[in-house]
């Protein structure tokens, strides 16, 4: 699979979706300053997925202009409840290296489901995106951000009420225009 093209489309998420639909306040300024960094995994082996987990914490500890990074994995992880079992080995293997406290792991995925959700709930969908991935954030800036936003902990029932609304027809589309807008600008970038 491109890499680029699998940036491409999760960039085009980020936007069309997270950053338009206000699903995380936070993204925006740090899309607009290119601050996020985007890394494509594409091992197939779990440790090898955890071994680029640390390397990217490392690259977080070592650049200060890189706010955030997306670890997308397009080649594997596909199935959710595997996903979840490594989220788990992801959440420890931070704590065992000594980044509890430092980064944070947020999680989307394509099938994402929330444990007390059915699997057709338009709510799973702000967890939802076009590969597998983690969120890798510094958490003195999730602390930073909290204490400047009026009332935090009302974001997720907004995304909630939001996503609900937009019905699910409408973010699947969303979801798959994300990979169009990008297979297309690749395609044209490539005859040009």
């Amino acid at each position: 699979m491109n890499p680029d093209l699998v940036v491409a489309s999760t960039r085009e998420w980020l936007k069309s979706f997270i950053i338009d639909y206000n699903i995380c306040p936070f993204a925006r300024r740090e899309y607009e300053r290119n601050r996020i960094r985007y890394a494509v995994v594409e091992d197939l082996d779990w440790g090898d997925c955890l071994t680029r987990l640390v390397g990217e914490c490392h690259i977080l500890d070592t650049d200060p202009d890189t706010e955030t990074t997306l670890i997308i994995f397009p080649q594997t992880l596909h199935d959710f409840d595997a996903y979840l079992d490594f989220l788990g080995l992801a959440e420890r293997l931070l704590v065992d290296q000594g980044y509890e406290g430092v980064y944070q792991l947020a999680s989307f995925h394509p099938h994402y489901r929330f444990a007390d959700s059915d699997d057709k709930d338009p709510a799973n969908y702000t967890n939802r995106s076009p590969y597998p991935m983690l969120h890798l954030i510094r958490e003195a800036s999730i602390e930073q951000a909290l204490r400047h936003y009026p009332h935090p902990e009302n974001i997720p029932e907004r995304n909630i009420r939001l996503t609900r609304q937009m019905g699910l027809d409408k973010l699947q589309r969303l979801l798959q225009q994300c990979r169009q807008t990008a297979a297309k600008r690749d395609n044209s970038e490539t005859q040009s």
